[in-house]
């Protein structure tokens, strides 16, 4: 379980709704989290997974992380992989990858 910014953004991302699996499909759930890259978003409930990426904590105001999109996709071409044609390491699925890069 991740640990974000204050209690109710825990309680809303670390919550399991009883009825939906996929928080995209839950009509409570309001956030999203990208933990591969590190995004925070307000959930747009269309029958999809459409988010829109927030700066700041709704309930407490923190300034939440920098994204780490550009980064994910820099690493991913340095390292020789499209990730519209190929395969992506299992270590890019999640935040694994942002911890091996800083050992590189």
């Amino acid at each position: 379980m991740t640990s974000h910014c204050c209690e109710a953004m825990d309680r809303h991302l670390n919550t399991p709704c009883d009825r939906h699996g996929d928080p995209f499909a839950c009509p409570d759930a309001l956030v999203a989290f990208s933990a591969k890259f590190q995004e925070y978003g307000l959930i747009i409930h269309d029958s999809g997974t459409s988010t829109i990426t927030i700066g700041f904590c709704p309930w407490c105001g923190e300034h939440l992380p920098a994204s780490q999109r550009d980064r994910w996709f820099d690493e991913l071409e340095r390292r020789g992989v499209d990730p519209a044609e190929d395969e992506v390491p299992a270590e890019f699925q999640d935040d694994r990858w942002l911890t091996a890069t800083r050992r590189d």
